[in-house]
């Protein structure tokens, strides 16, 4: 993997960075590897039957539309520098991600603005998109940012989910908490809610703008000029098929929640991860548009610790990591961290949620 500084490769993160490794105790950091590899994930392995029994809304809601694999053990690895200093389990695992693909979509968002395909984050989606799902006064009034900062309140059923099925969702009481409820929408921009159904729409979104399946540009554009596998791929439901051209091509999803999503190993995910810490840039070649990492982590005026598509710790919600981490994050314990104030990113495979500030504070106290 190519280094912060463009130094050399870690082939299949095998190799474990001499200056990487040293800037950190190793007593510590073998301590806060243990931690993680303790606390395996409250996911079953049988996902599909997780999904079938109604973690995240009962029947008939939870109907799933897309492709979901059994998963495997935990796993992750940590680097800092650029360099590999510690992985455990197997981090060519190629599992679900559940909400990681929501951060996926912000870069693809990124790139479209760079593109000239979004003009500007404030327009209304319904002046360069035609379709249905962004017409009428409410959905027709909704900018990109309202989508990418979860505040839109777009409202409608999109691929046979209804936005309701999302409505008062609780993310601290993930599959124990009552959702689903028929409140009384706000504004568009005026309330902050974690929806799915209106991330997918962000993605169909993107699809009209890029004309192409968003795969396609995220393979081009960052995967492949980073050296990334092929052990990855991101999907949608059988629903989600939409024509474009005269093409039919699918609107992938931003989570796993009914199927479908990214689908991927830390390995990969740590090259992401590399690439938002160098703000975009990779081998001196620009990925993303300058000040697009800054502009996905500065807190959204209705929500702190909530950027576009990407998590903070503005707020100090993990007192153990700096303030300046950020998070893309899954159901299921599956983290991606950037701590820019240590020069570090972890991954984190099937970690379980309730251990993830505690492993977050170890790591960091294992730093030189």
């Amino acid at each position: 993997m190519p280094g912060r500084h463009g130094g050399g490769t870690v082939t299949g993160m095998n190799v474990v960075s001499p200056a990487a490794a040293a800037g950190f105790e190793p007593a510590a950091l073998a301590d806060a590897v243990a931690f993680a590899q303790a606390h395996d994930s409250p996911f079953p392995r049988d996902i599909r039957a997780h999904l079938d029994a109604g973690y995240f809304e009962a029947p008939p809601d939870n109907a799933v539309l897309g492709t979901v694999v059994p998963r495997g053990a935990p796993n992750g690895l940590l680097m800092r520098g650029g360099g590999l200093a510690v992985r455990w389990g197997d981090t060519r695992q190629a599992d679900m991600t559940f909400s990681v693909a929501k951060s996926y979509l912000a870069l693809l968002a990124g790139i479209a603005l760079g593109d000239g395909l979004i003009a500007d984050l404030d327009d209304t989606v319904s002046s360069s998109v035609d379709d249905p799902a962004f017409a009428g006064p409410r959905n027709g009034a909704i900018t990109w940012t309202m989508l990418l900062n979860q505040t839109s309140e777009w409202e409608g059923t999109l691929f046979g989910k209804a936005d309701r099925i999302d409505r008062g969702r609780d993310l601290q009481r993930e599959g124990k908490g009552q959702k689903g409820i028929d409140r009384p929408l706000q504004a568009p921009g005026s309330y902050w809610e974690y929806n799915d159904v209106r991330v997918n729409a962000l993605a169909l979104a993107l699809l009209h703008r890029f004309r192409r399946p968003l795969p396609e540009v995220f393979a081009e554009r960052l995967m492949r000029p980073m050296g990334a596998s092929v052990d990855w791929r991101w999907e949608g439901y059988s629903t989600s098929f939409v024509e474009i051209d005269g093409q039919r091509m699918p609107s992938v999803s931003g989570g796993g929640h009914w199927g479908g999503g990214v689908v991927t190993h830390a390995e990969d995910q740590a090259l992401i991860g590399q690439l938002m810490l160098q703000d975009g840039l990779w081998d001196g070649k620009r990925l993303l548009p300058a000040g697009w990492v800054r502009r996905c982590t500065t807190p959204s005026a209705l929500h702190g610790d909530y950027g576009l598509l990407w998590w903070l710790n503005a707020g100090g919600r993990y007192p153990g990591a700096s303030r300046e981490s950020y998070f893309a994050q899954g159901a299921g314990g599956n983290v991606i961290w950037i701590d820019p104030a240590h020069d570090v990113v972890g991954v984190f495979r099937w970690l379980d949620p309730a251990a993830l500030p505690e492993a977050l504070a170890r790591f960091t106290a294992a730093l030189r």
